[in-house]
């Protein structure tokens, strides 16, 4: 929200010829220093000496070091050395502590060179007010439910990034309105000096009186009330291993207690399980991420690769037993002169087909959804989604802000891209459904949507995305959304 008000600063207009806009939410100076070559067109190896780190007000060094390949001592050939360090580059912007980062190499002698890393920190603390629709995205509050301003929650949620400079991360939400939530999350990358554990800790504590009971033609079906309809605790503990700097690992355990109204059972007593308004279950998770995108906010090169297997139901109770995975992969090819093609292919599958409607699988939530069907929602024990787009660049400026008096927003990058896109998908139907003829029309059947757009992206992770799509069925519609596709 605060990046998006960045947009309309009073800047200078000015383009600024030695800045170029490495990422969207980044800026990286094209005048790097380059070792220079000897006449023998072969090259040579270069031996790095020290390691200086500037601009590091907060950030500890051991967290920039962290993300280096090179270390002093090594040696590296000096043709491969520009390349070596675009990437260390990438790796540290995509750690989202610091909006400007250069590398530069300074050779003392021939075979012999320091390198400078000089970094400009974002601004850490963002206390955002929370001013949100209750429903799943904007389109089906606008489509399905009027644009009932009734159905926003409120709050206030605080952000606090990079704690006591280690990168650590607290996030506290309460928020108020149709759903009541607390939380907290507590994320520390780094537990070991050689800085390769991690833990994450969360809790929270929700409750609701605006309750989709049921899903009618593929579309969520609300209860309200001045009560609370349904109350939900949990707690989950995380650890992190990251082996190495693209590969990361996750075993998790959490655990959810979820009970429910008088008036929730009867209109739907299959809510959380035949004959019963309380449900408790543990999980054990475990995820593997291969992440080799080029900036995680706007990604244009590289790809990312999840693994997540899940067991429901693991030790604690049997109220909800069930095994889930899933795998996602997303590449993203740079096809020169600012054309650039993404891909996603998603898919997942349970062992259970038979379980309460609270804890259906379903294609439709957060960026797992066929475009042109935002509005929709299609359960399954079984789904795959495939989404491509091609983009191309038409607008690329960075803006100074001359007389800021905060470092943290001197640079605005503003970047603007045309797309066309295509998506399909494809959900197997609960047999409750079939056996009642319910949610038969988007499932089992191939779904798909096509159109054109238009993204903004600018600094702090902002991404604005206006779409007009037409899906498979024939019905065409415009869309707006807020951060990235995939």
């Amino acid at each position: 929200m605060l990046g998006g008000l960045l947009l309309w600063l009073p800047v200078s207009g000015k383009e600024i010829p030695d800045l170029a806009l490495h990422a969207p939410d980044s800026i990286r100076k094209k005048n790097r220093l380059q070792a220079e070559t000897h006449a023998d067109s072969t090259g040579y190896y270069v031996e790095i000496n020290r390691i200086f780190i500037l601009g590091n007000k907060l950030t500890r060094e051991s967290i920039i070091l962290r993300e280096l390949s090179l270390k002093p001592g090594d040696t590296i050939f000096n043709l491969e050395l520009p390349k070596v360090l675009e990437k260390d580059e990438n790796k540290l912007f995509n750690l989202h502590l610091f909006n400007a980062v250069e590398i530069r190499p300074l050779e003392l002698q021939p075979g012999k060179a320091d390198l400078l890393v000089e970094v400009n920190e974002r601004w850490y603390t963002f206390p955002v007010p929370i001013f949100e629709l209750s429903d799943r995205n904007f389109n089906e509050w606008w489509e399905n439910y009027n644009h009932d301003f009734k159905r926003v929650n409120y709050g206030l949620k605080l952000f606090q990034y990079n704690v006591r400079g280690r990168n650590e991360t607290l996030i506290l939400t309460a928020q108020f309105g149709y759903v009541r939530r607390f939380e907290l999350m507590y994320r520390v990358p780094y537990l070991d000096k050689r800085q390769k554990q991690g833990l994450i800790f969360k809790t929270d504590f929700i409750d609701a009186k605006n309750v989709a009971y049921q899903t009618d033609d593929h579309k969520l079906t609300f209860l309200e009330t001045d009560r609370v309809l349904r109350n939900t605790r949990g707690m989950e503990l995380t650890y992190t291993y990251r082996n190495s700097f693209y590969n990361h690992h996750r075993l998790g355990y959490a655990f959810r207690r979820t009970n429910i109204s008088d008036s929730l059972y009867a209109t739907n007593p299959n809510y959380l399980g035949t004959e019963r308004q309380l449900q408790k279950f543990d999980i054990l998770s475990y995820e593997f991420i291969s992440d080799h995108r080029d900036v995680i906010a706007y990604p244009l090169r590289g790809y990312h690769f999840v693994f997540h297997l899940q067991k429901v139901g693991f030790a604690i109770s049997d109220d909800l037993e069930k095994l889930d995975t899933w795998i996602s992969y997303a590449r993203y090819v740079d096809l020169k002169k600012n054309y650039f093609l993404s891909n996603l292919t998603f898919g997942y599958w349970s062992n259970k087909d038979n379980i309460p409607y609270h804890n259906f699988g379903a294609l439709g939530y957060n960026r797992l959804f066929v475009r042109g069907y935002e509005v929709n929602v299609v359960e399954g024990p079984l789904f795959f989604l495939n989404k491509t787009t091609l983009k191309k660049r038409i607008f690329h400026r960075i803006y100074s802000m001359d007389g800021s008096r905060f470092k943290q927003f001197k640079y605005i990058p503003l970047s603007i891209f045309l797309k066309t896109y295509a998506d399909f998908g494809y959900v197997k139907n609960y047999p409750f459904y079939n056996e009642n003829e319910l949610n038969t029309r988007l499932s089992n059947t191939l779904i798909a949507g096509t159109g054109m757009g238009i993204d903004i992206v600018s600094s702090y992770d902002v991404v604005l995305r206006f779409e007009y799509t037409l899906n498979s069925e024939g019905r065409a519609g415009f869309f707006f959304h807020i951060k990235k596709e995939f």
